[in-house]
This record gives C-alpha cells, structure tokens and sequence, in this order.
C-alpha cells in the first residue's frame, strides 16, 4: 500500500509540472489555437512507425491539423497533435 501512495504522489507530481510547462508557453495559447497562420504539431504514430514534429498553414489550429493529418496518413497510423502557433 505504501509504494502505490508513494507512486500516487509522484504521479500527481508529474502531471501537476507538465500542465504547468504547458501552459507557460505562449504560443500554446487559447487564441492562437484560432489564429490564422503557421502552427506546430507533435505527429504521434503508432505501428512501429516514429513520431515527429510538423508545421502547418491555416486559417485556424484545426484546418492547419487536417492538412498535417493529410500529410501524415502516407506514413502510417498517425496523428497531429496541436503544440502552438509558430
């Protein structure tokens, strides 16, 4: 019972300093998300196939994601995930 507490803890931890990393970027602000222009994405895949960075041109995060998705489904079972605006 003491590890799972002890694991609770760091895992609470853990979540607790991503979220702050996370919202400490500018460029991952709400707004942007709907912002025309440049924005970056993590491709996450699946299948052996390697995850990576992209960028894409839209008028908000959500059409510039599509675009990357496009893009990615060539390589494999993958998807963007929105960083920021770049």
């Amino acid at each position: 019972m003491k590890k799972l507490t002890v694991f609770g803890i760091a895992a609470g931890m853990a979540l607790v300093s991503m979220v702050g990393a996370a919202s400490a970027e500018p460029n991952a602000a709400r707004e942007n998300y709907y912002a025309s222009g440049t924005h970056q994405f993590y491709v996450w895949c699946t299948g052996g196939v390697p995850s990576y960075t992209a960028t894409a041109d839209g008028a908000s995060a959500e059409e510039a994601q599509m675009k990357a998705y496009e893009e990615s489904k060539a390589k494999g079972k993958c998807w963007p995930l929105w960083q920021g605006k770049v």
